[in-house]
């Protein structure tokens, strides 16, 4: 969401900012529009303001007998025309709040400029690939052989982009929620929080999902629930209609949920396996901040999620999106891509953004220092880590040649083995 008064007054400048999203302004529009209201403020303050004379006079008139009908016929007409006025104002404003819904952030000034994921940064590589003296396999086959991963009879109790883990399977998936927890709250200083994990419309539309993305969702029939994306959206909305204190900023929270998302548009798209899932865990990262500090806690932000990866000693690289390929709330975002050599291919793990006020504008989040006048707080989320695709890092990562996987050291004390077997009960 944007602030009306800064559009109205800075266009141009915002229209050059979003044509390297893309994103086109009906320039025209917006300015009919803003010519409209202008005219219909300017007439109603003046007929209010020659309502009051009026009235005066009135008052005057009264006092000395005299016959005040015509006048007051006036101050009645100038009424009813301030009143239409009024409504034609309100309606105006809704008009632009409907198209201010619809346009994305604006990138910040270090967003480099592109049209797509081919133009994206990147800032930083860390580890190295593993090497493997075999043909290394994707983790639908290899989880599969394991007897840790059935698609199948997820398709049978649900349908597809569904899975069901099995055994240290599912005990992996466990492992990797509590070690990222565990990480981010004793030694990157989060507060861990568990919301529910359904959430109501105006939640998504704080966060930006509602009205723009409903069919990426699942919504619950007669209700005003939707199943949550991820986390970010009841985290971020925990201080909605909220002021806070600027003096306690910045506020860092993580929390873990599974997220539902319908993938529409995305048919064809890793299809096999589970990168891309209707159901999926994720350790989601939450920052509210002032506007000066936010752009220091994103990179901050970024390091934590990064921190995991070095823990679990993946290699990985961090891109930054280009104007082209940025989501729709975001000011700047990172990517962090996890080295997949069943797929020779690094695939995104983590999504790490500064919204600048965008979310909290829609959400109405405010800071306040001291006895000055309260503004919109920045807000920052990024995925620390997708739980899902971090599983499909370990399993192709540290594949034997006998068909077993390694489990990292940093996941024993949780998963209490040092290796997964094929389990031939479930093959």
């Amino acid at each position: 969401m944007h602030d009306l008064n800064w559009f109205r007054n800075n266009l141009d400048a915002a229209a050059d900012r979003l044509a390297q999203r893309p994103y086109f302004i009906d320039k025209e529009q917006f300015q009919s529009l803003d010519t409209l209201r202008r005219a219909a403020v300017t007439e109603a303050e003046t007929l209010k303001a020659e309502r009051n004379s009026a009235s005066m006079e009135i008052g005057k008139l009264k006092k000395s007998g005299a016959d005040t009908t015509e006048a007051q016929a006036k101050v009645r007409a100038m009424g009813d025309r301030i009143k239409e006025l009024d409504e034609k104002v309100a309606e105006v404003d809704e008009q632009f709040r409907a198209i201010l819904t619809g346009i994305p952030n604006l990138p910040h000034e270090s967003v480099p400029v592109g049209k797509s994921a081919e133009d994206n940064v990147e800032v930083r590589r860390s580890g190295e690939p593993p090497k493997f003296d075999f043909t290394a396999k994707p983790h639908w086959d290899l989880g599969v052989e394991l007897g840790v991963l059935d698609m199948e009879r997820a398709a049978k109790v649900t349908g597809a982009r569904f899975a069901v883990y099995w055994d240290l399977g599912a005990k992996l998936e466990r492992a990797l929620i509590n070690f990222m927890l565990d990480t981010h709250t004793r030694e990157h200083g989060y507060t861990e929080v568990l919301p529910p994990f359904m959430v109501n419309s105006a939640s998504l539309f704080g966060t930006g999902q509602l009205p723009k993305f409903a069919e990426d969702l699942f919504k619950i029939n007669e209700t005003d629930y939707w199943l949550a994306p991820t986390a970010e959206v009841p985290v971020t909305n925990l201080f909605r209609d909220e002021t806070l204190e600027a003096e306690e900023l910045p506020i860092s929270l993580c929390a873990y949920t599974p997220c539902f998302r319908s993938e529409a548009g995305s048919y064809g798209r890793d299809v096999r396996g589970i990168i891309r899932q209707h159901q999926f865990q994720k350790v989601e990262l939450v920052k509210f901040t002032t506007a000066e500090q936010s752009f220091d806690q994103l990179e901050l932000l970024t390091s934590h999620a990064e921190n995991i990866l070095k823990k679990l000693g993946l290699a990985f690289r961090t891109v930054c999106l280009c104007t082209g390929d940025m989501g729709f709330s975001s000011a700047k975002t990172y990517d962090i891509e996890v080295w997949l050599p069943g797929q020779n291919d690094f695939k995104e793990i983590s999504s790490c953004s500064n919204f600048e006020s965008f979310q909290a504008r829609r959400a109405n989040i405010r800071c306040k220092a001291g006895k000055g006048k309260s503004e919109f707080a920045h807000t920052l989320n990024g995925s620390g880590l997708a739980v899902g695709r971090t599983w499909v890092a370990i399993i192709e990562n540290y594949q034997q040649a006998d068909g077993s996987v390694l489990v990292p050291e940093a996941l024993r004390p949780y998963l209490n083995a040092e290796r997964i077997t094929p389990n031939g009960r479930l093959r």
